[in-house]
């Protein structure tokens, strides 16, 4: 091999092993959720049980997207966002996140079960079974919104969010956070999206409301008012996201089925024991070792190329050197 070829292929070793650590640190690691409080569509749909909902709204639901979707209750999701919600999400699609899977939800209908609220500060509780770092913003639709037509981008007060969170702790299996809801009467909407800091992957939910005296944070709780004729929304119980959790398919394709932190089961995120773990995880931004591993590894593989490549070019000088 000529010298300058020997020599630009030691240089490009080199030159790899911080690419592989940019590449592997960058690569997205799996993080799911969806609104709890006030409960979500697809939450109060799964909650409903997925086989056999009550509602007629969750009933339309399956019937047009099918069980699936409820079970994948916190897998609402665009995998490479990146902030760009309003160009990648179409209007009429923004509950299913225009996800196939889950077009049930964008069902443009007045009776989906509803949480009760007023106006004024609330406590948002967002369920996650994966934490990491990122923003949460929430939006309530305009005066004058019409529940019985398709959800769009202008329905939504971009401008006035009711909240925003950078980087809560996760406690308990939830996301908790405050805003302030404005005045409004009637039926609404409240969209949430999730924008992760880590990766370019974002979470999108839609929570019916409706704002009447009395009313506050119900959601999961049974109670409930306001001026709606629907039912009142209640979030699905520890047990029940249990129960369902071997039916899901979001901890699949690429969405790290061997990485413990990312499962969809609760249960180890409420635990005592892995409460702490979940906040450390939330801080960090980290979603478990097997991250770190590979990019330990693939810096190793990396360096151990650069190393060849110069051991190849010494003994090819040393030979050049001898046979002169």
């Amino acid at each position: 091999m000529p010298a300058r070829r020997r020599t630009a292929a030691t240089i490009a070793a080199l030159g790899a092993a911080p690419l592989a650590l940019t590449a592997l640190a960058a690569a997205p690691a799996s993080a799911h959720g969806t609104m709890g409080d006030p409960v979500s569509r697809v939450a109060q749909c799964y909650a409903e049980n997925p086989e056999s909902p009550k509602s007629d709204a969750c009933k339309a639901a399956v019937a047009t997207g099918g069980t699936q979707a409820l079970y994948d209750w916190n897998g609402i999701r665009i995998g490479d966002a990146n902030g760009r919600h309003q160009q990648l999400i179409p209007d009429g699609k923004l509950c299913s996140a225009n996800n196939e899977e889950f077009k049930g939800l964008d069902l443009a209908r007045a009776d989906w079960p509803a949480t009760s609220v007023r106006s004024g500060s609330y406590t948002f509780k967002y369920r996650v079974t994966a934490p990491h770092k990122g923003t949460f913003k929430v939006y309530v639709t305009k005066a004058g919104y019409d529940p019985a037509k398709p959800l769009a981008w202008s329905d939504l007060d971009m401008e006035h969010p009711v909240a925003t969170a950078t980087d809560p702790a996760a406690a308990g299996g939830f996301y908790t956070f405050s805003g302030t809801l404005p005045e409004r009467s009637g039926r609404q909407l409240l969209y949430a999206i999730w924008q992760r800091s880590d990766s370019p992957e974002a979470f999108y939910s839609c929570s019916d409301v409706t704002f009447g005296a009395g009313a506050g944070n119900t959601a999961g709780t049974g109670s409930g008012g306001g001026s709606s004729p629907a039912p009142t929304a209640s979030a699905p119980s520890d047990e029940q996201i249990e129960a369902g959790a071997g039916r899901s398919t979001v901890e699949h394709h690429g969405h790290g089925d061997q990485d413990a932190s990312t499962s969809a089961d609760p249960t180890p995120v409420n635990a005592p024991e892995a409460a702490g773990a979940s906040e450390r995880l939330a801080e960090t931004g980290g979603g478990g070792d097997t991250p770190y591993l590979a990019v330990g590894g693939a810096a190793a593989l990396a360096l151990g190329s650069a190393a060849l490549f110069a051991s190849v070019r010494r003994r090819a000088n040393d030979g050049g050197r001898q046979g002169r």
